[in-house]
């Protein structure tokens, strides 16, 4: 009955596919083409045979889909670290932009408008000495810092999920986590990354920025000498108040995006505009999120605030080569012309001051450039930490007891 066996072929996989874990499949053996939803059930369905699973072999099943990745942790902090870097090397020309723009003691500023900064620098200067000036620190710094940091959020999130922490509280804390540990080698890092951004040249005859470096190894004596080692670490604490949160919220909304886009394919590989969508959709947003706090650390960290120790204290070669900058490559605030002193060391009292002075608008100046800035370079980390990840997985597959 050539008929009869269509039909019931018909409406058993009709069935099957619509109600996507009911027993009606389960007695179907071989079908030559399975329903979409046969390779997504949950761990309630009943047992499958074995030709249902061997044709669906190339789908994963609905809780992998739903499921964080985890990969080895050596993988992911190798891809993580050459991710970040070259992210960050991607964005630095216009790091040293900004670092001009904030940084800059001349009056009136001799760097305004982003464009015509950019070109400026790129004609007095050049490329090497000039837009990519500290690259050797920059470098130095953001590779081992985010090898650091992808090693401890990966260890981090797996460990509170695996002791019952909702998963959004996971991400948070392990983004927190990451960047702490991070902290610890970038911050020294930034300090001489961004003085030797603002200097440019030995010698620059275009810019007189207060330093004068020959390269990254003086700096670094000179500033151990004359100030300090704990001069490397200015601007800790700052750093930290704006670069926790920011960490912690991009990476909460990168895991959320990323199971969203797997989701909608019904895959984990969910294509190249979605991996660069995801990373920079959640970057672009926990920037904008966290641009109060940037606010307040640049204000922090640009305004004079002279004190009777300074006046004391005749250290001509020292307070030369002190500038209160900002230290973190993100920062793309610059703070109004007349803007308030904050007088204070206190982010949240800074915060108070801005908000009664210049009111909310006051919090988000600078939300666009920060947006862009946060929404590139998060979106090429993220990317290639992905397709880094599975190259790493084809030529050193690992088992899953090494996970």
């Amino acid at each position: 009955m050539p008929l009869a066996s269509q039909l019931s072929h018909f409406f058993v996989a009709s069935s099957s596919a619509s109600a996507g874990g009911s027993s009606s499949d389960e007695h179907v053996v071989g079908l030559a083409e399975p329903p979409r939803n046969a390779g997504f059930r949950t761990k309630n369905s009943p047992g499958r045979s074995s030709g249902i699973a061997s044709d669906s072999g190339h789908n994963m099943k609905g809780e992998d889909i739903e499921t964080e990745g985890r990969p080895p942790y050596l993988h992911a902090m190798i891809a993580g670290g050459i991710g970040g870097s070259t992210g960050d090397l991607l964005m630095h020309s216009l790091d040293t932009v900004k670092t001009r723009q904030q940084g800059d003691p001349n009056v009136p500023s001799k760097y305004t408008s982003l464009a015509r900064s950019y070109y400026t620098i790129w004609r007095q200067e050049g490329i090497r000495r000039g837009l990519y000036g500290g690259w050797i620190p920059a470098l130095g710094g953001s590779f081992p810092g985010t090898v650091m940091f992808f090693g401890t959020y990966e260890w981090s999130k797996r460990f509170l999920i695996d002791h019952g922490l909702q998963h959004h509280l996971a991400y948070l804390s392990a983004g927190f986590l990451g960047d702490l540990a991070a902290s610890i080698v970038y911050v020294p890092s930034e300090v001489l990354k961004t003085r030797l951004q603002l200097q440019g040249r030995y010698n620059n005859p275009h810019f007189r920025s207060g330093y004068n470096y020959r390269g990254t190894v003086d700096a670094a004596r000179t500033i151990v000498r004359t100030e300090g080692t704990s001069a490397l670490f200015y601007g800790y604490k700052a750093t930290l108040y704006r670069d926790l949160p920011f960490s912690a919220l991009q990476f909460m909304f990168w895991e959320q995006f990323h199971a969203w886009a797997r989701l909608y394919k019904q895959s984990r590989e969910i294509g190249v505009p979605l991996e660069l969508l995801t990373g920079a959709a959640a970057g672009g947003l926990a920037g904008v999120i966290t641009c109060p706090l940037d606010v307040v650390k640049t204000r922090l960290q640009t305004q004079v605030n002279p004190s009777p120790d300074h006046v004391s204290k005749p250290k001509d070669l020292a307070s030369s080569q002190k500038r209160h900058i900002s230290t973190s490559s993100p920062s793309t605030h610059r703070p109004q012309p007349g803007a308030i002193a904050l007088e204070t060391s206190s982010v949240i009292t800074g915060l108070k001051v801005i908000y009664r002075t210049e009111g909310l608008p006051g919090w988000f100046r600078g939300v666009g450039p920060r947006g862009v800035w946060t929404f590139i370079q998060s979106g090429c980390m993220l990317f290639l930490y992905q397709r880094l990840l599975h190259q790493l997985g084809v030529m050193m597959p690992a088992d899953k007891e090494d996970l």
